[in-house]
């Protein structure tokens, strides 16, 4: 709504293209084989109790009925 009359300095964003910096980061350490045995233990947790909520809970989320037949009300049965 309201506009700055004053300037703004904005050629830092445009020297920040040229900058580099000469500080390199430290190398990566290895992650050791406990830690590997570990992070993959328990990813299979988790995908066992993933696993195993959907073969526990498919059997409640079926209805008691057969799905090729429809149970139909007493009334249109008594013809």
């Amino acid at each position: 709504m309201f506009r700055r009359r004053e300037a703004v300095p904005f050629a830092f964003v445009a020297e920040a293209d040229r900058f580099r910096s000469n500080v390199t980061p430290p190398p990566r350490q290895r992650i050791s084989r406990s830690e590997l045995m570990s992070r993959t233990l328990i990813g299979l947790v988790v995908a066992a109790g993933l696993a195993g909520s959907l073969l526990f809970g498919l059997p409640s989320l079926e209805s008691g009925q057969p799905s090729g037949q429809a149970k139909q009300p007493a009334a249109s049965q008594s013809r």
